[in-house]
């Protein structure tokens, strides 16, 4: 590809991006979600968390505490914290502490 070929494919990809982006800012109250739509979404926080935990869980780190690796240990504590206190903030933030603690104890 040439420049003006590779300026012109950077231009167009971002005003396909912005408009999709605007495309929901602008009609956004216009356009009525579905019930089922506007529920489900509360679930997408827990879900994108989840997809970015998920992968780091299946590789073996090296740091264990018996049989167990500290991240599952982290996991099972964070799992408890958002049982209890229903925050993702609260959930993240004490996931990392006790991933952090047990990595300075057992690493």
């Amino acid at each position: 590809m040439n420049r003006p070929d590779v300026w012109l494919m950077i231009v167009l990809a971002g005003a396909i991006t912005f408009s999709h982006r605007a495309a929901f800012i602008m009609l956004g109250s216009r356009l009525r979600m579905p019930p089922l739509l506007r529920r489900s979404l509360a679930y997408v926080p827990a879900a994108v968390l989840a997809a970015i935990v998920a992968p780091a869980l299946t590789v073996r780190s090296g740091v264990a505490v018996g049989p167990f690796d500290v991240r599952l240990i982290a996991l099972l504590g964070a799992g408890v914290v958002a049982w209890r206190a229903r925050n993702l903030l609260i959930t993240f933030i004490a996931g990392m502490a006790l991933l952090w603690s047990g990595i300075a104890l057992f690493g």
